[in-house]
């Protein structure tokens, strides 16, 4: 259990995403994308950031949900992108690889973290899970970074 967290109000939070989640308005849709995201970790967040993460009528929704997932930088985050990816059409594959470029672009520290959590979660139990990570690590591996950490041997 999480310490120091009102585990209650941030169920309460969610619960009020969830029917932003359901909007008709994309704005709605991609502003729970965006907040859900902080709550990943919550088992009741998982179903809606997927449906967000595919949102079959707007892809701006699928962009902003996975940047904002993408951002978080950890498994969590990590492991909801694979699993709407590998159930992903085309069209919001291409947008959550653009979300990936966007927040692995800048740092190799920050893009070889994500390859690695990418290689545990090939372990998950979920294939959904292990194949989209599987394509997520491939894609990470492809990303040039523009900054690369600092030789500090001197040579």
């Amino acid at each position: 259990m999480v310490t120091g967290m009102d585990v209650e109000a941030r169920r309460a939070v969610v619960v009020a995403l969830l029917g932003l989640a359901g909007s008709g308005a994309y704005q709605d849709r991609a502003d729970a994308g965006r907040a859900l995201a902080s709550f990943a970790e919550m088992p009741e967040s998982a179903q809606p950031l997927r449906r967000l993460l595919l949102d079959a009528d707007d892809t701006f929704v699928t962009l902003v949900t996975a940047d904002a997932l993408l951002r978080r930088k950890d498994p969590a985050g990590l492991a909801l992108v694979a699993g709407a990816l590998a159930d992903a059409d085309d069209n919001c594959a291409d947008w959550i690889f653009t979300a990936v470029q966007d927040v692995y672009m800048i740092y190799a520290s920050e893009r070889d973290a994500a390859v690695r959590m990418c290689d545990a979660l090939l372990e998950d139990p979920d294939p959904g899970i292990r194949q989209g990570a599987a394509r997520l690590s491939g894609t990470l591996a492809a990303i040039n970074p523009a900054l690369y950490p600092v030789d500090s041997s001197g040579d």
